[in-house]
């Protein structure tokens, strides 16, 4: 008897040390990943022309805290880091390098901007560092089969110019088009985008102008496009420059229809310090909730996003886009990092994020969702046309979805 209970002790301490051993051997890890934190970085411009960014990584360093104070993901912990690149694409270069060689970060995430995110994609693909969700629009970041470790998270620049051209096609097809365009990836996609949307109806476009963001002022442009007689300004720009021509805009007395593009739709960084009666009738598009609008007063997923800005982010302004944004971002980052369970792998995180099915966050718009493939790194697919009031963006039409292939 003794020597059968000796027996099934030994058997059931073998069992427990296969287990364990069983255990650990499914846990993979890269550089940046443990069992107690993950690593992540990104660069922000908390100076420089695109400062107003700043806010979106402030947001998003709040979110990791809550999910850190909520236990973390899988247990770890995140340890976001984050260094100034001031939106400079030398500076974003030097800290990127950083956040890799020296901090050993397991993937890089939001790095804020299409000049900066051009300036640093070629290093992390052939590094093989996931370059995750780009805070930028550019086609070049939603192409899977020449950047494999690259994933933009904001709607297509080129879809975005097209669906403004079929608004224009629709409701003002005599219109005398002049485009702004900042002379990167972003104004050239929106420009491409409007013109193929316009196609044969492109002479429609009277003038094109472009500014490069180190200008000090885009006055001199906003002249150029009215002298040549355009009733309809096209804004591809980003906040600084979009609150610099509603307000040229104005104190010329020129009346346009304004069109901006989704870049520089907050209401709070764009539209408030160029003057909310300036930016009265301006058209965009959106996929967010507006968190200053009683409409979603009683939304569940409204009411997670205001207690969480008022527990963890105090300071900040919960009516902002941008800080909506920084908050969808991060939501997004937890479920890919979730869906990789004990496989903290630098191509296990491209596998998860390139296999997203129907995943709903809190603040898109009802019907927006999160579908990916290994083929289709596009994330948000599906726009709203709205038009500002004065207060708020108010909707224009039905949500419209973009199923082409980029």
């Amino acid at each position: 008897m003794k020597q059968r209970l000796l027996e099934r002790a030994a058997a059931s301490a073998l069992a427990l040390l296969m287990m364990i051993a069983q255990a650990h051997a499914q846990k993979k890890y890269d550089p940046g990943a443990s069992d107690i934190e993950i690593k992540v970085g990104q660069t922000v411009p908390l100076s420089g022309p695109a400062s107003s960014y700043a806010v979106i990584g402030k947001t998003q360093a709040a979110y990791m805290s809550m999910i850190n104070e909520q236990g973390g993901v899988n247990g770890r912990k995140i340890q976001l880091i984050q260094y100034d690149d001031a939106y400079s694409p030398p500076k974003t270069v030097e800290q990127v390098r950083k956040l890799v060689e020296s901090d050993e970060v397991l993937l890089t995430f939001q790095i804020i901007g299409t000049a900066p995110n051009v300036a640093v994609q070629k290093y992390l693909n052939a590094k093989k560092i996931p370059q995750l969700f780009a805070a930028t629009g550019a086609a070049r970041f939603t192409d899977p089969k020449n950047f494999p470790w690259t994933m933009g998270f904001n709607p297509s620049y080129l879809v975005e110019g097209r669906i403004y051209a079929q608004y224009l096609l629709k409701n003002h097809p005599n219109a005398k088009i002049g485009v702004l365009y900042q002379n990167d990836d972003l104004g050239k996609d929106y420009l491409a985008g409007l013109k193929a949307g316009l196609g044969d109806k492109a002479k429609m476009i009277v003038a094109e102008t472009s500014y490069e963001i180190t200008e000090p002022t885009i006055d001199s442009q906003i002249l150029r496009l009215k002298d040549a007689g355009a009733d309809v300004l096209f804004s591809a720009t980003t906040p600084k420059q979009a609150a610099q021509a509603i307000k040229k805009v104005a104190e010329i007395g020129w009346k346009p229809l304004h069109i901006i593009d989704i870049n520089a739709s907050s209401v709070s960084a764009v539209l408030k310090p160029a003057g909310l009666d300036n930016a009265k009738g301006i058209v965009s598009v959106g996929y967010v909730k507006d968190a200053a609008d009683p409409e979603w007063k009683d939304d569940p997923g409204m009411k997670r996003y205001l207690a969480f800005m008022t527990k963890y982010y105090p300071d900040g302004d919960k009516d902002s886009n941008l800080n909506v944004y920084g908050y969808i971002t991060a939501q997004l980052l937890v479920q890919v990092l979730k869906q990789c369970g004990d496989d903290l792998t630098r191509e296990n995180v491209m596998r998860q994020a390139s296999n997203l099915k129907d995943v709903a966050l809190d603040l898109p718009l009802p019907g927006i969702s999160v579908t990916t493939t290994p083929t289709d790194y596009r994330v948000i697919k599906q726009f709203q046309m709205v038009q500002f009031d004065g207060l708020h963006w108010q909707k224009l039409g039905d949500i419209v979805s973009d199923e082409a292939k980029e």
